[in-house]
């Protein structure tokens, strides 16, 4: 990882928020930082404007990568702290974080436990099937309201039968999981990169929680925009508020910079017919990235950010000197489920 303590003004109020993170325990997963790239020929395909860049954690090579893979650099690390033996996390059958929070687990010697609502494949896909190659155990409920109280229950289970559980909620998307994207952001600063946007697809909200207080430590001035896959911007909104605020506490961070209601920007018009139901808008970005730029896109959450990016852009809402950086957040897994 960067050596954080190189790029922080220490004459800033922020720096000691900056060192209380780097002294939490963490585990390595993957090598950083990701690449930075300009999209040139995705930003000729739609007619000019303002310079394209895409931040690659699709390409963190841990897991099949991810912005999971960053929060659960902090989540395990405290499991492990704790002395735990099991992860408990949960997700849909095929989601993403489910797959990285297994894969983090087994790397260091953990056993890893989902809830899954849905229905069992017979023959796993995608990320379905990397959970099973790992050796997940895996219990079904029907929806997603299940998810939470099935946890606990599980939990309950194996501290009566002597095991250690630590749960990790969705999307590792907790305060302390925020803070890989707060490294993050030092890491695109130390790389030179000082978007003016910073575009990414959201759901549970800890990665817009995290890019935002960490624009606020590092002093970047950037517009961050949430596209969410999902949820009513009220609530992914409420969620990231909620989530900074835990991260204010836990880094003792009030000062003057930190973000506040109105630097939470969630556009909810992505969302058509909901979570994991394709757009004619994010089909075309899956499409136009793929045969420009050779970058793949999940139809559940990043193809959607990308075709709002790209609708913003041929409407005229950036200038042709603002760079606009999408911060891709992998998912490629779910193009073969």
């Amino acid at each position: 990882m960067l050596a954080q303590s190189s790029i922080v003004n220490r004459e800033s109020s922020m720096a000691p928020a900056l060192e209380r993170m780097n002294q939490l325990p963490r585990v390595p997963l993957g090598h950083f930082p990701t690449p930075v790239e300009r999209m040139e020929r995705l930003r000729t395909a739609i007619g000019g404007g303002p310079v394209l860049l895409i931040k690659r954690d699709d390409a963190i090579p841990f897991g099949f990568g991810g912005n999971k893979v960053r929060k659960l650099s902090w989540v395990i690390g405290e499991a492990l702290a704790q002395q735990a033996d099991t992860i408990i996390t949960c997700g849909g059958v095929q989601s993403n974080h489910a797959r990285a929070t297994t894969a983090a687990a087994v790397s260091n010697g953990l056993r890893a436990v989902l809830v899954a609502n849905g229905t069992p494949q017979s023959a796993p896909t995608g990320n379905a099937l990397l959970d099973a190659l790992m050796g997940a155990e895996i219990h079904y409920v029907e929806s997603r309201e299940e998810r939470v109280p099935a946890m606990e229950a599980l939990a309950d289970r194996l501290r009566s039968e002597g095991r250690r559980p630590y749960v990790v909620p969705l999307g590792a998307s907790t305060p302390l999981g925020a803070l890989g994207y707060v490294d993050a952001v030092g890491e695109l600063l130390a790389q030179g990169v000082r978007p003016d946007v910073i575009v990414h697809a959201c759901s549970s909200g800890g990665t817009q929680a995290g890019i935002l207080a960490g624009t606020a430590l590092y002093g970047l001035e950037a517009q961050v925009i949430g596209v969410s896959a999902d949820d009513p911007a009220s609530a992914v909104t409420a969620t990231v508020r909620s989530t900074l605020r835990g991260m204010a506490q836990l880094l003792g961070a009030n000062g003057a910079r930190w973000p506040d209601s109105l630097a939470i920007q969630v556009d909810d018009t992505q969302v058509g017919e909901g979570y994991g139901v394709p757009t004619l808008r994010s089909r075309e970005a899956q499409q136009l990235a793929a045969q420009s730029e050779a970058v793949f896109v999940d139809h559940t959450y990043t193809a959607k950010a990308l075709g709002a990016l790209l609708a913003w852009v041929r409407e005229g809402r950036f200038t042709p000197e603002q760079s606009i950086l999408f911060w891709h957040t992998g998912g490629q897994v779910g193009l073969f489920a």
